[in-house]
């Protein structure tokens, strides 16, 4: 059986037919990925006798969240049973020569069990996008055994995950053979996934290009300025935005603090312009000190004499470390530097509705303001699956970057109204209580 298996191969995968150290695929919905190396894995089990393959995820809780049931379903697509060497087991599949291919979960594994899995030829990870840095690190040097594998498949999610800095990053690991897979690229695309594929287009166009065409999720479900990008996008409103030279630049901030365990600083760069709000610039740094951020800021040329700097109520305290406050700090290299007071309850539900109000007026510099937008996109409510209600905004990577943008739309709707004053008791009901931010 084995000598007459005929196995069809899309050309997109072509490559990983080769031996390499490191074998990626990723992409969108309908590509093909999993059936390709669940097709490869009973491949190499039937070539090479007694090969031990493991098939992993990152969190495995049963098997029905494993690969089994693919590879079980190629076993019969391929009529291959226990005359051919392979028997399924509740927990493994038997292959030809006393082979095995088993199913878990890393999440599962420590630095001690990890070694369960030393000697085994292929290891398959996937949905690998949700494979952490741990898991990869603790993978990587126990399948070492002699022409060893690693395949990874999965639908990029974030440019920062872990797989993706593997196999995607500017330099790759040495043996790494990696390919982009589409709905296009897969011969065998049914007709029922063309329908759900043209839906997507026409009723989520916001998901669309993750969902179908493996670009990085920039705008999460359900988050709360989906629609806002979306609108943009569609609006031609990212693109390229050019300063004013006569006009300030607004330098809108969320404080992080130094040290390992630091959260995100933030700076939105953005110019009020008529009835317009030019987003110009973001960035970012993660346990930096404040001279790292003074550092970008010359570097953009974002000069005392020309920006203003806003900071959020804790701008004032001082740094743990430094003994000094950021509006000190600021303002003793030359800034101009203003402090929102501190916001109170319903502060985050303002910032959130103000942005939502204020959203055609936003204008993004497409290729500078890149990570803030996609804060903006993953920014989302927590839930209470249970009771099915929300619990606020979840407080994750991605809140800093809002925070920050929620801060310059209630000072753009205040510019918009002609308002340099500080807001009086109308004003706070307006903003929804609790101070200049509600």
């Amino acid at each position: 059986m084995a000598r007459n298996l005929v196995i069809n191969t899309a050309k997109v995968f072509e490559p990983l037919l080769q031996p390499a150290r490191y074998k990626g695929a990723w992409g969108g919905r309908g590509s093909g990925k999993s059936h390709f190396f669940a097709e490869a894995i009973i491949e190499q089990c039937l070539l090479e006798r007694g090969t031990r393959a493991v098939c992993i995820r990152e969190v495995q809780k049963s098997l029905k969240e494993s690969s089994k049931r693919l590879i079980e379903d190629k076993l019969q697509e391929l009529r291959l049973g226990e005359s051919d060497g392979f028997k399924v087991f509740n927990e493994v599949i038997q292959t030809p020569g006393d082979g095995i291919i088993a199913f878990q979960g890393m999440q599962d594994h420590n630095a001690e069990s990890i070694k369960s899995l030393e000697g085994f030829r292929i290891a398959w990870t996937e949905e690998a996008q949700t494979l952490a840095a741990r898991s990869l690190s603790l993978l990587r040097p126990t399948i070492r055994a002699p022409g060893s594998e690693l395949w990874f498949s999965w639908n990029a999610r974030r440019k920062t995950d872990p797989v993706d800095a593997l196999l995607r990053g500017d330099d790759l690991p040495t043996g790494a053979v990696v390919v982009t897979a589409n709905w296009r690229d897969n011969p065998l695309f049914p007709a029922v996934l063309e329908q759900e594929r043209l839906d997507c287009l026409r009723l989520q166009p916001d998901q669309y290009p993750h969902i179908w065409e493996g670009e990085y999720a920039t705008v999460l479900v359900g988050a709360y300025f989906a629609n806002m990008l979306a609108q943009a996008r569609q609006d031609g409103r990212i693109g390229r935005v050019a300063a004013d030279p006569l006009l300030p630049i607004r330098l809108f901030a969320d404080i992080g603090g130094t040290g390992a365990k630091a959260d995100a600083f933030v700076f939105w760069a953005a110019q009020f312009v008529g009835r317009e709000v030019r987003v110009l610039d973001y960035y970012e740094a993660v346990g930096q000190p404040l001279s790292a951020h003074l550092v970008w800021l010359r570097e953009r040329g974002y000069n005392p004499n020309s920006a203003k700097i806003i900071l959020p109520h804790d701008g004032a305290s001082n740094d743990r470390v430094c003994s000094v406050s950021y509006e000190s700090a600021l303002s003793d290299v030359g800034y101009d530097v203003e402090v929102v007071p501190n916001q109170g309850r319903g502060a985050a539900a303002a910032r959130i509705e103000s942005v939502r109000r204020v959203s055609p007026a936003f204008w993004f510099n497409e290729s500078t303001t890149e990570p803030g937008r996609e804060a903006l996109g993953w920014y989302h409510e927590r839930r209470d699956g249970a009771r099915n209600i929300g619990l606020g905004p979840d407080h994750d990577w991605a809140s800093h970057g809002s925070d920050a943008f929620g801060l310059m739309s209630i000072a753009a709707e205040e510019f918009f109204r002609g308002d340099s004053r500080k807001p009086t008791v109308d004003d706070v009901e307006y903003y929804g209580g609790g101070g200049w931010m509600g």
